[in-house]
């Protein structure tokens, strides 16, 4: 398959999470992310930028990259007209975007990966979906008529959810926090915690439906941990 005009293999997030060298990365909602700590050098997370610029034969397979003050997130994601995903080319891109961060001393912090998406229950979706397109300026996710994508990569993701009859007395939009394999536990105990409730884990470990202390909804995804339940 050609994306981006690199001739790649589309991946699942298992062959990303069972491939070595891949420790500094987590596969969320919107791809594999990677945290590195700066310990609050801005110049540190922009020399390693420069660093990452700098790598050869990266083409169309760049990260996209968010630099704050205390660290810098990376992400690997395939988004074109016919794809939304990951490929081949994304495992050895993170290998070698961790190679340079060990270059300039810096370390990861799988912990403080996440992705969050809002979620939208319709009874007419092809309607709702062209409300939020045009409000939010988003596009189509590739494939997916239920999927509103920010084409500059900076908004949470849209995905509505078919609805078959009104639902009175629960709330119809919720969030979808993704966050890495090893963290979901911690998270959902945490949320509990703070007054939570769990409503449904019938797909666990890949997905279960929290409430807020006054119902409203939460859901905790989790991609493709390794081991053989992975899809």
């Amino acid at each position: 398959m050609s994306t981006g005009g690199s001739t790649t293999v589309r991946i699942r997030p298992q062959r990303f999470h069972e491939t070595a060298g891949l420790d500094d990365w987590r596969v969320v909602g919107e791809g594999a992310c990677a945290y590195f700590r700066t310990d609050g050098s801005f110049a540190a997370g922009t020399r390693f930028v420069q660093a990452i610029g700098e790598l050869p034969g990266l083409g169309d397979d760049h990260p996209d990259i968010d630099v704050r003050r205390d660290g810098v997130t990376v992400r690997l994601i395939t988004l074109t007209d016919e794809y939304f995903g990951m490929t081949s080319r994304h495992i050895e891109v993170a290998q070698r975007i961790s190679e340079a961060a060990r270059a300039l001393g810096l370390t990861a912090d799988p912990s403080r990966i996440q992705t969050v998406q809002v979620t939208v229950d319709a009874l007419d979706g092809p309607a709702g979906v062209a409300f939020w397109r045009a409000l939010l300026g988003y596009e189509h996710r590739a494939g997916s008529p239920e999927d509103l994508v920010d084409p500059h990569r900076r908004g949470a993701p849209f995905y509505f959810q078919r609805m078959d009859t009104p639902r009175p007395q629960r709330n119809r939009l919720h969030v979808d926090v993704w966050v890495p394999y090893d963290q979901a536990e911690a998270r959902i105990a945490a949320a509990l915690a703070a007054g939570g409730r769990l409503l449904n884990d019938a797909d666990a470990p890949h997905n279960r439906v929290l409430a807020d202390p006054e119902g409203n909804e939460a859901c905790v995804g989790v991609a493709g941990p390794p081991g053989p339940a992975a899809d």
